[in-house]
């Protein structure tokens, strides 16, 4: 089975992460999926006047309800899809993707990973934006929004029917390989990796593991969008306000190398040492570890922005702004944070074979477990609940995607194979499996950045449109009016 992930990695990493620089910059490589996510997010940033500040506070009254109205479209709420998208990202990107972005290219990465965090908060907002623009109500009821729709229904009104048709595919294609891997095998395969050290019963039998979470998760996406919708809603609050509590505990018991750390973080971001592979080195594990704990630029969030139920498109979109801050520039800073004060990242360490071995998850565990000797346990615990949490969000987008591809009718295909690829994942080498969701979830970026960059005017007129209204009191006085909700 490694050997199949490890033909498929070369093939795709000699596509999407062939070097910019082309050799030229010795002892430095810029794959180019890392800088074409670099390149939209500033650019959507500056195009949109720096809204992820902006309407910052506006969007977490939209989150409260503050904005509902009667003529609000959809199958969940905003708070609801907000949530369910969080399941899919604070997960094992946080705990054991920053944890392996230190372990490779030294605490300069978090950095990097902050700065990622910050542009991507502006991807995710046009990404989202786009797919209640472009979303589609089905005979069934259900709605299909995400990637697949904007490029197909967006593109074509821009005259490149066929362009956008062929990266719809290309999009769809890859967002069912990113489920099955980042989104599942790479959940499942950290999450035993963790466990397996409380329960050494899973070391030994860890297809156990496999099979038990197969049985969980195939019970939650069986029951579709709402299902998993409410379950997400319940846990994500819960499990990242242990970590958090956990994390700032920590922080305060070493509050005396606090300042030591980020001191370190800083300058290793601009002057890494030799093992970091210089600064376009930690820069880039720096930006791929927050694509891959945010997904901001890579269009998997917006597969489920697109059922939340708003009147104005890019009001969801601001809900949206949350998602890398709390995930990225939240979340994985504190993680970042344990991890540098602790020191547990250090290749020639005590903890040196989960660095080599890149068990994110585990080497995240032992930097708790230095302070709070007791606090593996509940890591363990938070890290199977991330990573459940994680696989029934991306179950969801990839059952669109094959939707998409297949219609309506094969959708019980996909669950069936998404469950299969959890017990295959318990008896997979993580190395293999980072690799391969990395490149995956990576890839998605270029067909749906084509898609922002070619429609971004859409998103421009709509959010004009919405703050003449917003500046005039429109907004407030449309749901005073009908008694719904409360005025700023």
């Amino acid at each position: 089975m490694n050997s199949i992930f490890e033909h498929i990695n070369g093939i795709l990493g000699s596509i999407f992460f062939y070097d910019v620089f082309f050799g030229m910059v010795e002892g430095a490589t810029m794959p180019f999926i890392v800088a074409w996510l670099i390149i939209g997010g500033v650019f959507l940033t500056f195009r949109f006047g720096f809204i992820n500040v902006r309407m910052f506070s506006h969007a977490y009254k939209i989150i409260t309800g503050q904005y509902k109205t009667a003529d609000d479209v959809g199958e969940i709420t905003p708070f609801q899809s907000l949530t369910t998208a969080l399941s899919a990202t604070v997960g094992l990107g946080n705990i054991a993707g920053v944890a392996i972005a230190i372990a490779v290219g030294g605490p300069g990465a978090t950095f990097w990973m902050i700065l990622a965090g910050f542009f991507g908060m502006t991807l995710k907002f046009t990404e989202v934006s786009l797919a209640q623009i472009y979303r589609e109500k089905r005979p069934d009821g259900r709605i299909m929004g995400g990637a697949m729709q904007y490029l197909s229904k967006g593109l074509a009104t821009k005259g490149y029917t066929r362009l956008g048709k062929v990266l719809a595919v290309l999009f769809a294609f890859l967002a069912i390989g990113g489920s099955l891997g980042a989104g599942n095998a790479f959940q499942t395969s950290q999450a035993l990796g963790a466990l397996a050290e409380s329960v050494p019963f899973f070391q030994s039998y860890p297809i156990a593991f496999g099979l038990i979470m197969a049985l969980i998760v195939g019970f939650v996406i069986i029951g579709g969008i709402k299902r998993i919708a409410r379950t997400a809603e319940k846990i994500v609050p819960l499990m990242v306000l242990v970590y958090l509590l956990a994390s700032l505990w920590i922080l305060i018991t070493n509050a005396s190398a606090v300042p030591g750390a980020i001191t370190t973080i800083f300058h290793e971001a601009f002057a890494p040492t030799a093992i970091a592979g210089g600064l376009i080195g930690v820069l880039v594990q720096g930006f791929k570890r927050a694509a891959f704990s945010s997904e901001a630029g890579i269009g998997s969030a917006a597969i489920v922005h697109s059922t939340a139920s708003v009147k104005y498109p890019v009001r969801q979109g601001m809900v949206a702004l949350y998602e890398p801050f709390i995930d990225t520039i939240v979340i994985c800073t504190m993680t970042a944070l344990v991890i540098v004060t602790t020191g547990v990242y250090d290749p020639g360490g005590e903890f040196a074979n989960l660095v080599a071995s890149k068990q994110g998850a585990a080497l995240t565990a032992a930097a708790y477990g230095t302070v709070i000797s007791w606090f593996p346990v509940i890591l363990t615990f938070s890290i199977v609940l991330f990573a459940f949490s994680t696989m029934i969000s991306w179950s969801y987008y990839g059952e669109r995607s094959w939707t998409y591809l297949f219609g309506e009718k094969y959708t019980l295909a996909y669950k069936l194979i998404f469950v299969a690829f959890t017990v295959i994942a318990s008896i997979t080498s993580a190395s293999a499996l980072l690799d391969f969701s990395d490149l995956l979830i990576l890839a998605m970026a270029l067909p749906n950045l084509v898609g922002l960059y070619i429609l971004q005017g859409d998103v421009h007129s709509n959010l004009k449109e919405y703050l003449s209204k917003w500046k005039s009191g429109e907004l407030d006085r449309e749901c005073i009016e009908k008694g719904i909700c409360k005025s700023e």
